[in-house]
């Protein structure tokens, strides 16, 4: 079987798809939804997405495959809304536990094969930065995933029409503050944010994307009317969580105004440098949009650090608060800076690594 997975629209696809009679294709029938991070494809139907929506065996389909082509829109250096849910939604091609690859950490892989993988990423007069972006991303999601990518190639398309669209709102904060972790109140991404909201001096809003799932137009509404806009984030197969590239993709097609953008992101893996990739797709979306980026705060070991910021400098947690710490008063000051990574305070990685798996287990055998 040969799978492709595209996000060509109606007329594009009409042109080629002669090419691919007989393959198994995935596009977008507007039915899919964003990965929710319940780690159900792993715990309770392991190898199978419990969102039932027709997405739900994309790990298996590409372990089935003899052939995987996955062809992408270029999108802020990776892939296009659609294609990273996709992606977003084939976790289940991996297990949960963690292992040491090339110096680290990474899910282990569910099958023993390391699947080829060709990718094509569209777009108009792409440069030669923008290229070494995409197969760098490429890169990490094909080291996270156990598989290998057997060809990235570029296909010139026609620049999509962006004309700006100017919309009155109510002013909700000059600082907004979005957790944009699909579980909520519940969310490490929340907990960051908090802190954050705690060292602010001007009035601020915090908003959850999962309020505005299915209603992006008036979350965008909302972020145009805020000087400050600070993105609190997960890491998903190696990037931006897709429902986020939805809202960026989205916000990009209105007029933007002076506006200054700040990111916490944080991951299950150890190393905070894994989250190089999405520091610079929020970058690029700033530099499309025209908005100013202004650094942020890389997390590794997000998992632990939620259930110890709590105690501010005190314990494994103090790295990081002290960064968000420092990112309210740069905030407060509307500085730009660089970006901060940073991980457990005296708290190895082998301890990290033990505790995360060992969890896991006990997760997998109560179910």
């Amino acid at each position: 079987m040969k799978l492709l997975i595209h996000d060509y629209n109606n007329e594009e696809w009409s042109k080629v798809a002669t090419n691919y009679e007989g393959w198994k294709i995935i596009s977008d029938d507007g039915n899919i939804r964003p990965c929710i991070g319940c780690f159900g494809c792993w715990l309770k139907t392991p190898g199978q997405c419990v969102i039932k929506d027709g997405y739900d065996q994309m790990g298996k389909l590409i372990h089935e495959a003899d052939e995987v082509l996955i062809i992408s829109k270029y999108t802020y250096g990776g892939f296009s809304g659609f294609i990273k849910n996709v992606m977003d939604r084939s976790i289940g091609y991996l297990l949960p536990f963690f292992r040491i690859y090339k110096g680290e950490m990474h899910h282990k892989p569910r099958y023993k094969e390391h699947k080829k993988i060709r990718f094509v990423f569209r777009g108009a007069d792409l440069t030669v930065e923008d290229k070494a972006k995409a197969c760098k991303y490429v890169e990490a999601v094909a080291k996270n995933l156990n598989t290998k990518p057997e060809d990235v190639s570029f296909e010139e398309c026609q620049a999509e029409k962006v004309v700006g669209q100017e919309k009155e709102s109510v002013v909700v904060g000059k600082t907004i503050l979005i957790n944009c972790s699909l579980r909520g109140e519940n969310a490490n991404s929340k907990k960051f944010l908090d802190v954050i909201a705690g060292q602010l001096v001007d009035d601020a809003t915090i908003i959850n994307l999962t309020s505005y799932e299915n209603k992006l137009d008036e979350l965008v509404d909302i972020l145009m009317t805020g000087e400050k806009l600070v993105f609190g984030m997960p890491l998903y197969v190696d990037g931006l969580p897709s429902q986020v590239v939805r809202l960026m993709e989205l916000f990009e097609k209105h007029c933007v105004y002076d506006k200054k953008v700040y990111v916490v992101s944080n991951m299950g893996f150890y190393e905070s440098r894994q989250l190089a990739n999405l520091m610079s797709m929020v970058k690029d979306w700033c530099q499309a949009c025209g908005i100013e980026y202004c650094g942020g705060v890389a997390i590794g070991g997000g998992g632990m650090m939620g259930s110890v910021i709590k105690y501010g400098s005190n314990g494994p947690g103090k790295n990081v608060y002290d960064s968000l710490v420092t990112l309210g008063e740069r905030i407060n000051k509307s500085d730009n800076s660089s970006d901060i990574y940073t991980s457990a305070y005296k708290f190895p990685r082998f301890m990290y690594f033990f505790a995360a798996n060992s969890g896991m287990k006990r997760g997998m055998e109560t179910k």
